[in-house]
């Protein structure tokens, strides 16, 4: 006996059909907007990532432009003065500056009002440079006691110089052809300490303003460094009277040798022209840069022989 299915009369098919077709069409509606919307959100994804970009780039071209802008100054210092310290401009820091008032394209003035620019120039040769603990893949015994004299002031343990300087020296031997057991990286900044065993993280941080990695062997500039710095260099100085040497030099900068020598005069401290100088070829430039809510942070290595000035590195950070 055939049953009674109720049909649509205006279309003639039954109503169970038509209810699948309605929610079949609900759902291609549905798979339509989700697509559209997929495609949306990825175009969306898209657009973030080159702006992103775009403003990324901006931000390094205007911190290479403050690294220009720093080379200038430390030659232009250069072609002045014989001697280098803190009363220099070099050593003033740029505070917070909108750029807005350098631009005078009228496309770049709605991005020079959002870009806020500062940095510092420091003084590398303030800091003890690692890279004299070891020369040709040799360890240099008197340059172990200086880190050594460095890391009891700042009561770290005194054994990592020996550490440190073992390593350096098996890294120049790679460098160089020489044959060992172990091939170690080269030094370049301090945080490759962190290579080396028994340095942590906490004690790179505590050395991070007292210790650097420059191309060749310097002279430290008593006119910048640190009393840590300068009573690990210019032994048997106390940590007291170091302090009171950098309050003579606020006071009055050394011009000369002599002028030190005096001023270290009862402390049995000698000078060695080799290790102390008042004159720097390398200095750190910091720069940052603030931009729609993003940030970007270098800093380089600049090397500076007579007038002429070459970065040796850029990083960010």
């Amino acid at each position: 006996m055939k049953k009674n299915v109720p049909v649509n009369k205006r279309y003639d098919y039954p109503l169970c059909q038509q209810g699948v077709a309605i929610i079949t069409a609900l759902l291609l509606t549905a798979l339509a907007i989700t697509l559209v919307a997929s495609l949306f959100w990825q175009q969306q994804i898209q657009v973030r990532a080159v702006e992103n970009q775009r403003l990324q780039l901006q931000k390094q071209w205007i911190l290479r432009g403050a690294l220009d802008w720093a080379k200038l100054i430390l030659r232009e210092d250069g072609k002045y003065s014989s001697t280098d310290d803190l009363t220099e401009p070099w050593a003033v820091p740029l505070a917070d500056t909108s750029l807005d008032q350098y631009v005078q394209k009228n496309e770049d003035q709605e991005i020079a009002k959002l870009a806020v620019l500062s940095g510092s120039i420091q003084d590398a040769q303030s800091r003890l440079n690692l890279t004299g603990l070891a020369t040709a893949g040799k360890i240099n015994e008197k340059e172990i006691l200086v880190f050594e004299r460095l890391l009891s002031s700042l009561q770290i343990e005194t054994t990592l110089a020996r550490q440190a300087a073992n390593q350096i020296a098996a890294s120049q031997q790679n460098e160089s052809g020489g044959v060992s057991s172990v091939r170690y990286l080269g030094f370049q900044y301090t945080n490759d300490l962190l290579t080396v065993a028994g340095f942590t993280p906490e004690i790179v941080n505590a050395l991070q303003d007292y210790v650097i990695f420059l191309p060749r062997e310097t002279t430290i500039n008593a006119n910048t460094a640190s009393e840590f710095v300068l009573s690990a260099t210019l032994a048997p100085l106390s940590l007291a009277d170091a302090k009171a040497l950098i309050a003579k030099r606020l006071q009055s900068p050394f011009h000369n040798l002599n002028e030190l020598t005096a001023q270290l005069a009862g402390t049995q401290t000698e000078i060695d022209a080799h290790k102390i100088s008042l004159a720097t070829n390398y200095f750190l430039v910091h720069g940052r840069i603030s931009l729609q809510q993003n940030g970007l942070q270098i800093v380089a290595l600049v090397e500076r022989n007579d007038r002429n000035t070459a970065v040796i590195w850029v990083r960010e950070i």
